[in-house]
């Protein structure tokens, strides 16, 4: 059987309204005409939408059939699984999105097609002057207060907002009401489920002219009144040099690295989920023999030894991975 390697994936771009076209100047997505392209979906197992390895003996793999036929050295202690757990993608948001709010995995169990919740974090990459984000609801606004609001088309008023910086690190639970404002570049990490409640549209058109649908009473029902404003994460040190801690939950860490030197990740009996988000890093036994530059996301399966990571010059990595 061919031996397991550091896996890159084929990008799965997806167009929306809000897309735009750093996926392709900022991130060196190759991007058709049109200037929509809002998500890479960079490590995806979700029915049809599959990550398909782009190169070495596994070229032409789809991430479900490597988790099928060999998922425990894929997956190592987290073994076994029905689908790869995680979902990392690049956002463009030129124009700010919905409103929205995801289900917890208890409430998206009992969906007709069940799913997983989804618990996610966002770090900012770039941010254009005036860009913010919108994370929880500010302090007293209950279930009465936003559902008033949203049927008035002032849905903001309620929500918590900030001007971010690029690095900032933005956790966002199951159930706490969030949008990604126009002009930024975001890098995120989500449990691998496409269960979303949208529920305000800043009152505009979809290209169809009408107004997008929205999904009032089960988002109403979803959202964490408790929960309060999010915050971006204050990053906290570990015991390995040149490695900090963006977010540890129940469903994945976040580590941040910044890299002058070698560094290695992985051996652990875990999958590490590796993206360039500044400079270029080599990869040992990565088949291409190129290095990896900003926007480059491999998967490290679990059976491998540590894998060395050689910056070039300096490089910033995020690494992801289940508890």
């Amino acid at each position: 059987m061919t031996p397991l390697y550091p896996l890159r994936f084929r990008p799965i771009l997806r167009r929306y309204l809000w897309g735009g076209r750093r996926l392709g100047t900022h991130l060196g997505k190759p991007l058709a005409e049109g200037d929509d392209f809002a998500e890479s979906w960079e490590v995806c197992d979700r029915g049809e939408d599959q990550s398909i390895v782009h190169a070495g003996p596994l070229a032409g793999a789809s991430l479900a059939d490597l988790l099928a036929d060999r998922g425990r050295e894929i997956l190592g202690r987290h073994a076994p699984q029905t689908r790869f757990p995680l979902l990392f993608k690049f956002l463009d948001a030129q124009k700010t999105l919905s409103v929205q709010v995801h289900p917890d995995d208890a409430r998206a169990a009992r969906l007709a097609k069940p799913d997983l919740g989804k618990t996610e974090a966002w770090v900012v990459l770039e941010a254009t002057p005036g860009s913010v984000i919108y994370a929880g609801l500010k302090r007293g606004f209950d279930r009465a207060a936003l559902e008033r609001e949203v049927s008035r088309g002032t849905c903001e008023l309620c929500l918590h907002r900030f001007e971010p910086q690029p690095g900032d690190c933005i956790f966002l639970p199951a159930g706490v009401v969030h949008a990604i404002g126009q002009g930024l570049l975001v890098a995120e990490i989500q449990q691998s489920s496409d269960v979303t409640y949208r529920l305000f549209d800043w009152n505009r058109l979809g290209p169809d002219g009408r107004p997008r649908a929205l999904h009032l009473e089960q988002a109403l029902e979803a959202i964490d009144y408790s929960y309060g404003p999010a915050h971006p994460q204050k990053p906290q040190p570990t015991d390995r040099p040149q490695v900090e801690r963006l977010v540890a939950c129940e469903q994945f860490v976040l580590d941040r690295l910044t890299l002058s030197g070698p560094q290695t990740v992985g051996g652990d009996d875990r999958c590490h989920l590796l993206a360039v988000i500044e400079g270029e890093v080599a990869v040992e036994g990565e088949p291409e023999g190129t290095p990896l530059r900003r926007g480059a996301t491999v998967l490290l399966p679990a059976c491998l030894d540590a894998i060395e990571l050689r910056p070039l010059a300096h490089a910033v990595l995020l690494d992801a991975y289940l508890p």
